[in-house]
């Protein structure tokens, strides 16, 4: 399942916070901040989803994400590489560094990590 873009920042900010209450999150936005009744729907939808859930304190929910930020973002790409690079992590990797400018020494950087995963294979 995937987060909408509002529900993805709501989300960056409880990975980083690791736990918050509604004012904590509230805090994490520039001005003008969302309305305390925005978040508190993206973070219903976001509970109804499997991400986020809570702890009662009085009345108050201390909210705390389910799924982590590697796990989300794993399944995310691997699900681009499978609708927009025909399922090719090739096809991929040949669009990113083709693609992004990468200087000679960012693309030494990924060929040395390519081969230290291939060393620990």
């Amino acid at each position: 399942m995937k987060l909408s873009k509002s529900e993805e920042e709501v989300m960056n900010h409880l990975w980083r916070l690791k736990k918050a209450f509604m004012k904590d999150l509230l805090e994490q936005y520039e001005e003008p901040k969302p309305a305390n009744t925005t978040i508190a729907t993206l973070l219903k939808r976001m509970q109804d989803k499997g991400f986020v859930s809570y702890k009662l304190f009085g009345k108050s929910r201390e909210y705390y994400p389910l799924v982590t930020k590697e796990s989300y973002f794993s399944k995310q790409l691997k699900g681009l590489i499978k609708n927009f690079f025909n399922d090719s992590p090739a096809q991929f990797a040949s669009f990113f560094t083709e693609k992004t400018d990468l200087s000679e020494e960012e693309l030494k950087e990924l060929r040395k990590i390519i081969d230290d995963q291939l060393k620990k294979s």
